[in-house]
């Protein structure tokens, strides 16, 4: 305890001598704030230096004290010192669900009072807060901006996500997500790239950090993921090693490129990505824990001076190599400086500190990293108030304004790819029939869609499908959808972890290979991945979305109904369909339902 209160008697200086902003808060000096992040560094004990670089999991809810999660926090919070923590969202039955924002923020202040040292609290904001948490702006997918093409959205995307993250209490938003989608199966990249040209896709990520950074009062850290560039892969990192076999000049050209323009724009951290890049590392081993990556190349070529933090390192193309212990001391030998989610955050503290003692890692390298975590720590204000006033989150959650910029995108976004007959607009939709086709039976999917859809036709027919319906089930409702104007299949594919495939699922194909064989035109809407269209034959018109939220499901409504005009750009090609860029525009035809 005698050096912690010596080292923050250090930080408390730096930030007393520190200038003033115009608007009367202090600002210390860059170099304050470097040597006294370094004299904390070197004030703590060896394992609490080892357990500021962990990150450890949490549920965003508030729990019993007496319940196994709440005495887990615990133990990483009071009992390990972990340096941080991610927040998942809200546990239910071992599913995971979006958080209650008020709980959630409660939750992180009573671990925040716990901590010893104040925690950074990061989440996986890849889509704004609502990617974790309830009752915030529903920013669509990345790819959506890239079909809507507006950088002015992408920069208000930025800003609206610091400030509901502050609101919450969360300090680093693992986002943006800077790989390059140029794979159309891809199981784990997919939408939530902005698409496959590196230069849009640079523009892009540049307008995120900018507009991250934009308000001094909600400071947060920004994360570039993932390092060297995932988008070009098949194979689901969580679920094995993904392995990137181009060249030196091939990843300059394309995956390099939005990492760069990241660095230039001040991004604050950058994730690394557990694939294997041959050209980089003629071993094969994870870049996350590949020194020619890491510091060779990050650090070295590209003059990276930022927080460079792990992939969950729980995920099988890490963990299926290397116990926690060792993964953990591979990453810091490799440049890393913050270890996220090890697989077991007591095994993670002892491997550095076991390799500190036997000089596998030398004090002056772990020094290193942990003074790159305090001075984010000191940088964000943390040392002066770690909590959050709970009364205040609901002024500044879901604004007006950035929910007019959600819906914005996410009408921008809609991009008809064809378009036989022509058959859309819809010359009578209130005679269509929908069939909304989700991934699981309990899916929330869709659900705005057909109350938006029903607002306008109170008799339209709308059914939602799900995995569990029989072969027999479908072919009933293959037959009653004969007798309409035009059928419209609504498919919902998601990109997340342990999928490891974004195609339609059985007993679907049978299904729409009824519909489409049959005499009415047959247009499909994808809400997620725009590929699949691919390997399906007959479908008279396309439109792709590009997202799942519910923003993108009341746009589909209104343009369903003519409200909108459809003016989207594909910002990925679709193999033996249709070229980046390419688009079809339709005007509006009807006035938007009140």
């Amino acid at each position: 305890m005698h050096a912690f209160r010596a080292a923050a008697l250090i930080v408390c200086s730096a930030i007393a001598f520190a200038a003033t902003s115009k608007s009367g808060r202090p600002v210390a000096p860059k170099r304050s704030i470097a040597a006294a992040a370094q004299a904390w560094a070197r004030a703590l004990p060896l394992r609490d230096k080892a357990a500021q670089l962990i990150v450890a999991p949490i549920y965003g809810e508030l729990s019993n004290t007496r319940s196994a999660d709440y005495r887990r926090y615990v133990r990483y919070v009071h009992g390990l010192r972990v340096g941080g923590i991610i927040v998942l969202g809200h546990s239910v039955n071992g599913r995971i669900h979006n958080a209650e924002p008020v709980a959630m923020a409660a939750l992180i202040n009573r671990l925040q009072k716990m901590a010893r040292v104040p925690l950074l609290v990061g989440a996986d904001f890849e889509r704004g807060a609502s990617m974790r948490v309830d009752s915030t702006t529903a920013w669509p997918q990345n790819m959506a901006f890239g079909a809507a093409g507006d950088l002015d959205d992408a920069r208000m995307e930025g800003a609206d996500t610091a400030r509901e993250s502050r609101a919450l209490g969360v300090t680093w938003i693992f986002a943006p997500v800077a790989d390059v989608n140029n794979n159309p199966d891809n199981p784990i990249i997919n939408t939530r790239s902005y698409g496959e040209d590196p230069q849009a896709v640079a523009r892009f990520v540049t307008a995120y950090i900018n507009g991250a950074h934009s308000d001094r009062k909600y400071p947060v850290l920004v994360t570039a993921k993932h390092f060297p560039g995932h988008g070009d892969t098949a194979q689901d990192s969580h679920l094995d090693l993904p392995r990137l076999d181009v060249t030196r000049e091939r990843l300059e050209s394309i995956e390099l490129v939005p990492f760069r323009a990241a660095i230039a724009a001040g991004v604050d951290a950058v994730m690394t990505a557990h694939i294997a890049v041959p050209a980089l590392d003629a071993s094969g081993v994870p870049s996350t824990v590949s020194a020619p990556v890491v510091t060779d190349l990050l650090r070295g070529e590209m003059g990276f001076r930022g927080i460079i933090v792990t992939d969950a390192l729980d995920m099988l193309g890490v963990a299926k190599l290397y116990e926690p212990g060792e993964a953990a001391v591979r990453a810091l030998e490799a440049g890393a400086d913050v270890l996220l989610v090890p697989g077991d955050c007591q095994r993670a503290i002892d491997g550095i500190v076991a390799a500190v003692k036997s000089k596998r890692l030398t004090n002056k390298r772990l020094d290193e990293s942990v003074a790159r975590v305090l001075e984010a720590k000191i940088r964000l204000g943390l040392t002066r108030r770690r909590t959050v006033n709970l009364e205040s989150i609901s002024d500044v959650l879901a604004s007006p304004e950035a929910e007019a910029a959600a819906r914005h995108v996410a009408d921008g976004a809609l991009t008809l790819v064809t378009n036989d007959g022509p058959l859309f607009p819809l010359r009578d939709p209130a005679s269509a029939c929908v069939a909304i086709l989700t991934e699981s039976r309990d899916s929330q999917h869709g659900r705005t869609l057909m109350a938006e859809l029903r607002r306008r036709a109170p008799r339209m027919a709308v059914i939602t499908l799900d995995p569990s319906f029989s072969t027999d089930d479908l072919s009933r409702i293959a037959e009653s959808m004969k007798d309409c104007s035009a059928d419209v299949l609504v498919p919902f594919i998601t990109v997340g972890a342990y999928k490891g495939t974004v195609a339609l699922h059985d007993p679907y194909p049978a299904f729409v290979n009824t519909l489409v064989s049959g005499r009415i035109p047959v247009a499909m809407i994808s809400f997620g991945s725009p590929y699949v269209i691919r390997g399906i034959q007959g479908i008279a018109a396309y439109v792709a979305t590009f997202s799942t939220t519910t923003t993108s499901e009341e746009s589909v409504a209104k343009a369903l109904f003519g409200e909108i005009p459809i003016t989207g750009h594909l910002p990925v090609s679709i193999p033996g369909l249709a070229r980046i860029g390419e688009g079809i525009q339709i005007g509006a035809t009807r006035k938007p339902a009140q």
